[in-house]
């Protein structure tokens, strides 16, 4: 598939894809083109068995800086519900593999909320993280509220959303909202890396487990333990299960195949 905003790479490493966003003079600026593009890319590599794990990134400047204001500026409550833009986020969030964002310097706004809708984020020294909608006259609508507040807990993220300030990386990282930070010219490789300890596993266990964890953010602890425990027994039908605890019990490297 060809895009217009975005560079897809579905070999960067073994079993790992790569999605830019490009949109560099617009310090990646998320409009409904954009998202879209991410969306269908996304939908393919989860559809392709050669992809076991997927990274999104920007570049060193910006992963996205937010919005596309331009785009939304004139428009009225009416035309926002028409369009729908946050059901490409849904879909987005439906991505059975996993997904690491790769953020270098500013992750704003919709960058933020992207940055959330990845699976873990890995950090250039660099990063800023903020939702400063309320600057504008509005507040995070694609997850900001939400996402934010169970990463960082309520008094955090109330500052972030009710003043418009940005975080750096490092606080980021204690508020448990990063999972590592490395020096610029690391960031995307040191994020390759961990989709490549990722794609390494079992694909359909690593799939359960995340489609697992994301539960836990969606209902109670019985039924999330029901949950865990219903894919948990699932996984004992797969061979990739017999292969694992044969190679652990032959002292070997179990080979994976996604069965």
């Amino acid at each position: 598939m060809s895009y217009e905003f975005i560079l897809v790479d579905a070999q960067v490493a073994p079993f790992v894809a790569k999605i830019q966003l490009n949109r560099p003079k617009e310090l990646n600026a998320l409009n409904l083109q954009l998202m879209g593009e991410i969306r269908d890319a996304l939908l393919a590599l989860d559809a392709d068995d050669a992809v076991r794990a997927i990274v999104i990134t920007g570049n060193e400047r910006a992963f996205a800086a937010g919005a596309d204001i331009k785009q939304m500026a004139g428009r009225t409550a009416i035309d926002m519900l028409k369009i729908d833009q946050f059901s490409t986020w849904d879909s987005i969030r439906k991505t059975k593999k996993p997904i690491i964002a790769a953020v270098s310097g500013f992750a704003l706004g919709g960058g933020c909320e992207l940055c959330m809708l990845c699976d873990m984020i890995v950090a250039s020294e660099t990063a800023q993280f903020g939702q400063p909608e309320i600057n504008i006259g509005v507040m995070p609508g694609a997850g900001g509220t939400q996402r934010l507040t169970r990463a960082v807990g309520k008094v955090r993220a109330m500052e972030m959303v009710l003043t418009g300030k940005f975080i750096s990386a490092e606080e980021a990282k204690a508020a448990g909202l990063v999972n590592k930070i490395v020096p610029v010219e690391l960031y995307l490789d040191e994020a390759i890396k961990l989709a490549s300890e990722i794609a390494g596993k079992s694909p359909i266990a690593v799939q359960m487990a995340k489609e697992s964890v994301l539960k836990a953010f969606d209902t109670h602890l019985q039924e999330g333990l029901f949950f865990e425990r219903k894919n948990f027994y699932m996984l004992f039908a797969t061979e990739d299960q017999k292969e694992g605890m044969a190679a652990f019990v032959e002292k070997r490297k179990p080979d994976f195949k996604g069965q």
